[in-house]
């Protein structure tokens, strides 16, 4: 039997035959973790300059503790990250966790003070770019898409059961109870907090403040109010049908002297009239714009006439069962709302709520101001109107969804070991002998390390890092899901929230998700796009000023992005100024020929709107988007072969998906290569092991080779060997394989050739 020649391709030189040069370089591909745990650590910084965030912040915020009796104080002086015990070869093979130890200098306030530092367990350490070795596994921390706090307005039931829709609002905060605005069958605004019965938000106004006690103020704060002179000789039907703004009283003098005519907010009949012009009063107030009564039926629906009805009435709801008491009632409204440890809308919600309503409150104001409240119920009887400037807001627009990057979800387990640990400190204080007293006597470590253990290596959004090749281990550290703590539920999503929205193009791969019950929950960032302060998603655009395309790229979030005109990369431009007159671009969420004039942004790369995965696939626009889906999953199985190729067709993405995977040894700095061999390159001094036939954690093998010889030249950041499934620092799944391929007249199918 003939033994069939085999024949390799050389393939030295390689050439691009796109027609658009995409000239937007690609930045690191795995910033998503490695900035945000940098943000969380702060090792950059010294313990003066470190910023109020992370590990930081939480310290700051649990510190200084008192003791009950108040004669004690635990402060917080700084804290220290030390060296590793272990290097991360033995910690892979002694199933110990890599991390540094956590010290935190504190000092005990009482007749002489005590400082001193305390342990309080291992913080793992980021290898590679977004793993962490715990208990000798490789693990990832995913990053959660969740609402963003802040403020929504949206069309909702009023009950489960029927189906008359209501405009409503929620205020959802960082941390604390959520506020929800309904608009009632009886045309009033009734509050509900956190799941419990509705109640007018007349109730939850004059609670805030005193200053809102009275039935007039309420209605002057949301209507323009004129003082009418009332004459016995004035025609009645100038007051019939008017809204009275303060409770009218017979004057002294009177038969009624002291009598309501009319009480605040009530309409005024012909019989009402007829009273007033012969009661003697020189003139009342009347509110003069009521195209919406919500605001008086509220006030007629509202059972509390005075700031502190209103604050037992609360106590009352949140608090069935117990005896009403002005001082309990009280102490618990401010806890709810106005205490930074119990209620907290943060940064990002404070932002979404000014933006919301144009209010200039300062962005550290992170409690619930009153006229947040009242703009809340104004935005309310916009939308009733049907004003062109309130809009419904779309909870699936990436502009109300945020990302929990590492640094956020870390934080919140270990404030809850903080707070635990705050707890116990105090019991002791009260227990122990001062002579005796010592920070680490009264701290116990326990509660913190437990808490760091638990989220590194137990919690739901700690993975096994995917090691199956250089691929799927770079798209598990950018992916990003919709399921863990405070997330959503797989069994109670709807397709709404799996689907693909018009504000994922640039930010989230509209094609890389899972097939089963997870299908829409769990997807993959896009190329360029990257997280910006608040936590939501932005990706870059090329500034076009009157149809030239200028060199300045702006990053936008969807919620920007979507009243801009934006032309697609594939526009033609010549000498740097779009082509054709009419051109075709995005608008909100539209696509629209529009004057080349009028075109304010471009997309930085055809490719700008998938994700890497996707971004492998040649020729994707002439494939099936249900075969696409699967190619993209399906290049993550791809096992290590024994002999790499390179492709003979690639999209130019091989060499960033090889360069930026935890798989392959990058030079730290720029220097001469002195010595190779097999198990260490050495550069200028600086030795770099090898990782030689290392069972991963999939059961696969990695053998890195060596790809540089002594002498050669290297920049920092350069690729130094080959390890599984890539060829010359190349990504290289599969291999070249020839097929004779007929079409059947003209026809082809699904993968498209």
């Amino acid at each position: 039997m003939p033994v069939p020649a085999v024949r390799t391709i050389d393939q030295d030189t390689v050439r691009n035959f796109g027609k658009i040069q995409a000239d937007y370089e690609i930045s690191d591909l795995t910033r998503i973790q490695t900035e945000s745990y940098a943000r969380f650590l702060q090792l950059d910084r010294s313990s003066r300059d470190r910023l109020e965030q992370g590990l930081e912040g939480i310290l700051r915020e649990v510190f200084p503790i008192e003791s009950y009796d108040g004669q004690f104080r635990v402060e917080y002086v700084r804290y220290e990250l030390g060296k590793p015990r272990y290097a991360p070869a033995e910690c892979r093979q002694l199933r110990l966790t890599y991390g540094m130890p956590f010290r935190v200098w504190l000092r005990l306030i009482k007749e002489q003070p005590v400082e001193e530092e305390v342990y309080l367990g291992d913080i793992p350490i980021m290898i590679g770019g977004g793993e962490f070795i715990i208990n000798g596994a490789e693990r990832v921390v995913v990053s959660q898409l969740h609402r963003s706090p802040g403020v929504d307005f949206v069309m909702a039931e009023e009950t489960a059961s029927s189906d008359r829709k209501t405009q409503s609002c929620r205020i959802i905060p960082e941390r604390g109870s959520w506020i929800e605005l309904i608009v009632t069958k009886k045309d009033a605004v009734a509050v509900r907090i956190d799941q419990s019965g509705k109640f007018s938000a007349m109730t939850l106004l004059r609670a805030m403040s005193p200053d809102y006690s009275t039935d007039a103020n309420l209605i002057r704060l949301y209507h323009e109010t004129e003082d009418l002179k009332v004459s016995p000789r004035s025609k009645p039907e100038k007051y019939i049908g008017q809204y009275v703004v303060d409770d009218v009283v017979f004057p002294v003098g009177h038969d009624k002297c002291g009598e309501i005519l009319c009480d605040a907010g009530g309409k005024l009949t012909e019989q009402m009239v007829e009273d007033l012009m012969g009661s003697g009063l020189q003139s009342i107030e009347v509110a003069t714009d009521v195209k919406d009564p919500v605001i008086l039926n509220s006030l007629t629906e509202d059972t509390t006439s005075t700031h502190e009805e209103a604050l037992l009435r609360i106590y009352q709801r949140l608090r069935p069962g117990n005896p009403p008491n002005l001082d309990k009632a009280a102490d618990l409204f401010r806890e709810k709302f106005f205490d930074l440890n119990r209620y907290r809308l943060g940064r990002v919600g404070r932002f979404r709520i000014n933006r919301k309503f144009n209010q200039d409150v300062p962005d550290d104001e992170m409690t619930l101001r009153p006229e947040d409240f009242i703009n809340a119920i104004r935005y309310l009887m916009r939308l009733r109107l049907n004003d062109e400037t309130a809009h419904i807001d779309d909870i699936d627009n990436l502009g109300n969804r945020r990302l929990r990057t590492i640094d956020e979800l870390a934080a919140d387990e270990v404030r809850k070991g903080f707070l635990k640990l705050r707890r116990t400190v105090q019991e002791r204080m009260g227990m122990k002998e001062v002579d005796g007293m010592t920070p680490r006597t009264l701290i116990n470590p326990k509660s913190v390390s437990a808490a760091i253990d638990f989220f590194y290596g137990r919690s739901e959004l700690s993975q096994v890092v995917d090691q199956t090749n250089p691929l799927s281990m770079l798209t598990h550290e950018r992916r990003l899901s919709a399921l863990g703590p405070g997330g959503l539920n797989r069994k109670r999503a709807g397709f709404e929230v799996r689907d693909v929205h018009i504000s994922h193009y640039g930010r989230i791969c509209p094609i890389e998700t899972p097939e089963g019950t997870n299908i829409g929950l769990i997807s993959s960032l896009g190329i360029f796009a990257k997280v910006d302060d608040y936590g939501f998603l932005i990706t870059p655009y090329k500034k076009v000023v009157e149809g030239k395309v200028t060199d300045e790229v702006v990053w936008l979030r969807a919620d920007e992005e979507s009243f801009a005109h934006v032309a697609p990369a594939d526009t033609p431009i010549r000498d740097g100024e779009l082509q054709d007159n009419l051109v075709l671009a995005r608008y909100k969420s539209d696509v629209v020929w529009i004057p080349k004039g009028q075109v304010e942004y471009t997309d930085v790369a055809p490719c700008q709107m998938v994700g890497v995965s996707a971004g492998l696939i040649p020729f994707l626009e002439h494939d099936d988007a249900n075969r696409a889906l699967m190619g993209s999953n399906m290049q993550r199985q791809a096992v290590p072969l024994l002999i790499t190729e390179r492709p003979v067709v690639g999209t130019g993405m091989e060499d960033f998906v090889a360069q930026h995977s935890g798989m392959l040894l990058r030079a730290e700095k720029a220097g001469t290569v002195n010595y190779v061999d097999a198990d260490r390159i050495e550069v200028d001094g600086r030795n770099y092991p090898l990782r030689k036939f290392v069972r991963l954690n999939e059961r696969t093998c990695l053998n890195q080779k060596p790809i540089v010889a002594v002498g050669d030249k290297v920049k920092a950041g350069q690729l130094m060997c080959d390890s599984a499934a890539t060829k010359s620092g190349t990504l290289a799944l599969g291999r070249n394989v020839l097929v004779a391929f007929m079409s059947w007249s003209g026809y082809n199918f699904e993968d498209a050739i």
